[in-house]
């Protein structure tokens, strides 16, 4: 793969998934009293409760921010593509964890795994492309 097929593929990734996350992270934490309830059937009834779903949204949106500016800085774009891979495969081990300690939850957070498992695998591809080229 040529060095500019690779950046626009590593842009891409980047740039993809950031958007994608957006409306993931405003579930959590914009309204949470009201998207979590429609979503998963989860009360946030406490100010405890949406302190900790927003600090989740500030913590994706923050990712989101440092993928997009990878995306348009080649410095930052390897690095950015590393947390794009512990980030998703951390939130994959912990769902995996949940369903062997709790069970299955709702499917689309079955959703959400299969597709932090393929971002996962697609991150570490584009990643092991970048090294080949250099």
């Amino acid at each position: 793969m040529k060095k500019s097929k690779a950046d626009t593929l590593q842009k891409s990734l980047l740039i993809f998934v950031a958007i994608g996350l957006v409306p993931i992270a405003l579930g959590y934490g914009l309204v949470p009293e009201k998207s979590l309830n429609y979503l998963f059937s989860i009360s946030v009834t406490e100010t405890n409760h949406a302190h900790i779903f927003r600090a989740v949204m500030g913590l994706y949106l923050a990712l989101v921010l440092f993928w997009v500016i990878g995306a348009f800085n080649d410095q930052l774009r390897l690095p950015a593509l590393y947390s794009l891979v512990v980030f998703m495969f951390g939130l994959a081990a912990g769902r995996i964890l949940s369903l062997i300690i709790d069970g299955m939850p709702n499917w689309l957070l079955v959703v959400y795994l299969a597709l932090e498992l393929f971002f996962g695998i697609l991150g570490l591809v584009v990643i092991k492309k970048t090294k080949d080229l250099e």
